[in-house]
């Protein structure tokens, strides 16, 4: 990690005032680099003034960069599919490779073996015990604990500060158990290589299973390392997730956003998939609801692709770059379900399978990740019992001429869907839809802010400058994104934060 940067400028800017037609200073603040969320992502806010603070008027998520894996994948193997889309993320890259393999099943017309499938969610699972923990300690509960004292040297300082921040004994076992979690990622990881080869990019993922066995020696070597993740995640990390809510209560009603939610569900506990440890779902309008594929539409008018590759579902999704499109803020599209927006996350999981529905909020999101690492990490013991040594975790099947597929699965911050078309035995066409796709859109056809945007809308600013209060909402949604905030004012003076350590 940067140590952060802080530097202020004073520009003249063509903005006449309200009382004589002189041009105004803009002043701009710029704090960088952001080392807590992982990738490029750029959210400009406007403020203006409300009983003495400022308040989020509207405000826009823009990712920056340009990947470009739907055009890389075409004319290639279709099997490469589960190893090229693992480089998507390096935050979540066995979730691609979990959902390239589902949707590569599909199309080849071939399901995992019961311990494939079984050793495949032990993988996944290790992932998401590892990324959640990642989450809470090293992305998340950072903007809630005054270090000062307590980690005084780069990369935790200089930090945003704010008087609400926990201070004393709390903040020290906070910090305490911010060490104790990096040794608990590095078990899940660790874990995780026992049956994926390695992690965090696991190559044994394949349409019909994957290429390791179960044996008994990596059956208690898995299990060993998963009772200490399974133990920190129950003792530790539950209580400082209720802690933090208990001492941050107004953040169950700070950054609710849509209010909709939408989940593939994951871990399939049959080889059809109809049954799984979190099921599929949708809240939308208040109303509990199920998931149709069919109903996903992806706009792009304020992204940076061409038009006609807007309003199509993904089956028949085109991703032509147009860099130079007017009006166009953003690289992510926005994807909708009936036309509507949708949050995705533990968060939704969680609320859609009855396991938590208190809120949605940034305190929800915190919380609902928590328990459900706890859910995950039991059902993980469980499954170890379900493990047949000897028995075949692979059903090997020969490449089609033609077929389509869709996998659709979850990654730790939310759900992740791809699709596939083969034509003469090689890619044709394939789309993904990444979780952060949903939380972080920018605005679609008919101008309806994204899940993010819409969370930071009316949230109150206490200090522009050192606006602690979006980076709580942003870390919330755990973006896979590296992320720089812009803050405009209604009076015409800007601030820049591009980047924020602990």
């Amino acid at each position: 990690m940067e140590s952060s940067t802080v530097e202020t400028r004073t520009q003249e800017k063509d903005k006449e005032t309200t009382t004589g037609g002189t041009r105004k200073a803009a002043t701009v603040l710029r704090v960088g680099p952001v080392p807590r969320i992982e990738g490029h992502l750029e959210l400009e806010v406007s403020l203006a003034p409300s009983g003495g603070a400022q308040t989020v008027v509207q405000a826009k998520s823009s990712g920056t960069m340009f990947r470009g894996f739907e055009q890389i994948l075409k004319g290639r193997d279709p099997r490469d599919a589960t190893h090229y889309t693992q480089r998507i993320c390096g935050v979540c890259p066995v979730s691609h490779g979990m959902t390239s393999a589902l949707a590569l099943e599909q199309a080849f017309g071939v399901d995992a073996p019961p311990n494939g499938r079984i050793l495949r969610n032990l993988i996944l699972g290790a992932d998401f015990l590892m990324s959640h923990v990642l989450h809470f300690y090293h992305l998340a509960a950072p903007d809630y604990i005054d270090t000062t004292g307590l980690l005084d040297m780069s990369p935790w300082a200089p930090r945003p500060m704010s008087a609400d921040m926990v201070k004393g004994a709390t903040a020290a076992t906070l910090v305490g158990h911010y060490v104790d979690a990096l040794a608990i990622r590095r078990k899940a990881h660790q874990m995780g290589a026992i049956f994926g080869g390695k992690m965090p990019c696991s190559p044994v993922f394949l349409p019909g299973g994957v290429t390791e066995a179960a044996t008994a020696d990596k059956i208690v070597q898995f299990r060993a390392l998963l009772t200490e993740v399974r133990n920190f995640v129950r003792d530790v990390n539950v209580p400082d997730a209720y802690a933090l809510g208990g001492a941050f209560h107004d953040y169950f009603s700070i950054g609710r956003g849509s209010g909709n939610l939408l989940a593939y569900g994951v871990f399939n506990l049959t080889a059809d998939g109809n049954s799984k440890l979190l099921g599929r779902g949708r809240l939308t309008d208040g109303q509990l609801s199920t998931v149709d594929p069919a109903a996903i539409r992806e706009y792009v008018k304020y992204s940076w692709y061409n038009n006609s590759n807007g309003n199509r579902n993904p089956t028949a999704g085109e991703t032509n770059p147009n860099a130079d499109k007017a009006g166009a803020y953003s690289w992510i599209k926005a994807p909708r379900y009936q036309g509507k927006v949708h949050e995705v996350g533990p968060l939704a999981r969680m609320w859609i399978n009855g396991d938590y529905r208190n809120g949605i909020s940034v305190m929800d999101r915190i919380l609902a990740r928590a328990l459900e690492a706890q859910k995950i990490g039991d059902a993980m013991d469980e499954w170890l019992n379900e493990l047949v040594p000897g028995q075949p975790s692979y059903t090997g099947k020969g490449t089609p001429v033609t077929g389509t597929g869709i996998g659709l699965s979850e990654a730790p911050r939310g759900a992740v869907g791809h699709w596939v078309q083969i034509s003469n035995s090689v890619i044709e066409r394939y789309q993904v839809i990444s979780p952060t796709s949903w939380n972080a859109s920018p605005r679609d056809d008919s101008g309806q802010a994204g899940a993010l945007e819409q969370a930071l809308t009316g949230v109150t600013v206490a200090d522009p400058n050192n606006p602690v209060e979006l980076l709580r909402i942003v870390h919330s949604f755990d973006p896979c994104l590296a992320c720089s905030v812009h803050v405009a004012r209604a009076d015409g003076r800007r601030a820049r934060l591009e980047a924020v350590t602990l």
